[in-house]
Order: C-alpha cells, then sequence, then structure tokens
C-alpha cells in the first residue's frame, strides 16, 4: 500500500497514539492523509454529480470517528488503514441511509465497484445495498467478508490481506473469489432502488 512516511515511522506513532501520546495523531495525520484521501476519491469517483459528501470530508469524518473511539492495539499501518477503510464505510453508509431518508427512498447512493469487486451488469451500485450484502455475507462467511472489506474498503493488496488476517495469499485468493461470486448473486437478487 502506498502512503507517506516508512512503515517503522507510522507504526510507532500508531503505538504512541495507543499509549495516549496526543502529539503522535497530530505527527500521523500528514503522513497518512494522502493514502486516506486516495480511498476516499476511489469511494466517491463515480458518484452522482450533486452529491455533497467529498473526499476530504470523508477523511475527516472517518478519521474524528477514529479519534473518539477506543483505539485498537495497532498492528502497524496496513491495520491502521484497515481500520479507517471500516469507518469510511461507516460514514458513506450513514450518508446513504440520511440522503435516502431525506428523499423518501429516491436517489440511492452509488458507489462503483470498478473491477475491485466486478459484479457484472451491475457498475453503479447503491452502497447501503453492499453494505447489507457484507453484513449477511459476515453472518455466514465473516472471513470472506473481511477480505473484501479489506480489498474494496481498504485498498489492500492479496497480499497485504493475507497478512493481516494471518492467512496465506492463497487463502486470501479463494476467499476474495469465492466472496466476490457470492456479492454477484446476492446483489443481482436485489431489485434497483
Amino acid at each position: 500500500m502506498v502512503g507517506h512516511g516508512p512503515p517503522s515511522q507510522v507504526t510507532k506513532l500508531l503505538q504512541g497514539w495507543r499509549a495516549g501520546d496526543r502529539e503522535a495523531s497530530d505527527v500521523l495525520l500528514p503522513l497518512v492523509y494522502d493514502e486516506l484521501r486516495r480511498l476516499a476519491r476511489h469511494y466517491l469517483r463515480d458518484e452522482r454529480p450533486n452529491h455533497t459528501l467529498q473526499s476530504a470530508a470523508l477523511v475527516h469524518e472517518a478519521y474524528f470517528r477514529l479519534v473518539e473511539q477506543e483505539l485498537p492495539a495497532w498492528e502497524g499501518r496496513t491495520h491502521f488503514f484497515a481500520v479507517a477503510a471500516q469507518l469510511m464505510r461507516q460514514v458513506l453508509v450513514d450518508y446513504a441511509r440520511r440522503h435516502r431518508a431525506s428523499k423518501r427512498g429516491s436517489g440511492a447512493f452509488a458507489l462503483s465497484l470498478d473491477d475491485a469487486v466486478s459484479l457484472p451488469q451491475r457498475k453503479d451500485l447503491d452502497v447501503i445495498a453492499l453494505d447489507d450484502a457484507l453484513t449477511t455475507l459476515a453472518e455466514i462467511d465473516p472471513r470472506q467478508s473481511k477480505v473484501v472489506e479489506l480489498r474494496f474498503f481498504a485498498g489492500l493488496s492479496l497480499e497485504e490481506i493475507s497478512e493481516v488476517m494471518e492467512i496465506s495469499t492463497a487463502t486470501a485468493q479463494r476467499e476474495w473469489t469465492a466472496a466476490r461470486a457470492w456479492l454477484h448473486r446476492e446483489i443481482s437478487r436485489r431489485p434497483s432502488k
């Protein structure tokens, strides 16, 4: 995963932040900000033209939520980006639900899956539908759901996923392939909003 600052520096700052060093969190943000913005731009790339959520706002809201929660025992920069991606997913879903509620069910918040999940014939996907499908998948197979979340929302490679999840790269690949097929079937069955 591309990012700023050597991994050891980011890991040390994460550990300092976890230990209560507020300066560490202040130093950390500039080091990881560009990578978080890249992730946010990826999520928002194919949104409706008049959406109001911008990548900077998504990064700031996710970072704010991160600072406000009890911090995990950071295992390194990859773990940090995985947690940040999970928070961005929550922000996007919350935003989509508010938008849908304000429109009384119309104008679903579309999220481009691009080649990441490769769902043919449904290039623009309602982020709420994706979240619902991932929640269902987590009940059936938590590991597959986590692989999708790390791959799509964190932008991690299969090698990075295998490191974070402590599984082989071949297992990560199998889980990714199976999860993509399951998501394709699940989302294709759902009516478009």
